[in-house]
């Protein structure tokens, strides 16, 4: 069982973001989890101009760091993705590397898997960015099982009991990879975002209330 902890704060091991991540990342151990850390700050990942060559040939044509950190996503059993928020988001940094891994969402390259998101900010935005971040691995074909976010300057110990939040929402991560928790809801969304997929493939049509013709063209300008 393995769970890669990326964390998409620029300011790399000085972010209070890191200690959620960590935090999480003991709690996974704890149930067994083989852990691994990546600070995004610390590789080249470049733009891309949506050439879509990742999904028409199965990788990366970029000669930077991330088919390698892509590589090691993929042979993960479990992610926890950390983000401070920047203007209401998340940062540059976590940004580029969901807008790299587009064919992980097309091809559902990450069913079977399990995640979590933190995120941490002055005063506000934070649940909003963890909930994003869990959309993100959900859309992916994950199964997110819970955030943490923290307003920092709302309490000068508010990070610390963060942590401990963070260390349980890691336990539960390590058991749901480990006894293959089900999720109801989460279960349900999958298989209607993948028959989505498998009609813009096949061509055919599936039942779901919505402009089809549209919606298939824009799947394939992402």
């Amino acid at each position: 069982m393995k769970v890669l902890g990326i964390n998409g704060s620029p300011r790399g091991e000085r972010s209070a973001t890191l200690h959620l991540i960590i935090a999480v990342l003991e709690g996974a151990k704890e149930e067994g989890a083989e852990i691994d850390l990546v600070n995004l700050i610390d590789l080249d990942i470049k733009f891309r101009n949506a050439c879509s060559a990742c999904f028409q040939k199965g990788r990366c044509v970029e000669e930077d760091d991330f088919p390698g950190l892509y590589e090691k996503i993929k042979a993960a059993d479990g992610l926890v993705l950390g983000s401070p928020v920047y203007i209401d988001q998340v940062t540059g940094q976590m940004k580029l590397l969901i807008d790299r891994m587009a064919d992980g969402i097309q091809c559902q390259a990450f069913s079977g898997k399990y995640g979590c998101s933190v995120s941490t900010s002055g005063d506000h935005a934070e649940q909003e960015v963890a909930r994003y971040l869990n959309h993100f691995l959900q859309m992916l074909g994950a199964t997110p099982v819970g955030s943490v976010g923290v307003a920092i300057r709302k309490g000068r110990d508010t990070l610390t009991r963060s942590e401990e939040s963070a260390r349980e929402l890691g336990k539960t991560l390590g058991e749901a990879i480990r006894i293959r928790r089900q999720y109801p809801e989460i279960e349900a969304f999958h298989e209607r975002y993948q028959k989505k997929f498998e009609a813009v493939i096949t061509g055919e049509k599936p039942e779901w209330p919505g402009d089809y013709e549209r919606w298939v063209d824009q799947a394939w300008v992402w």
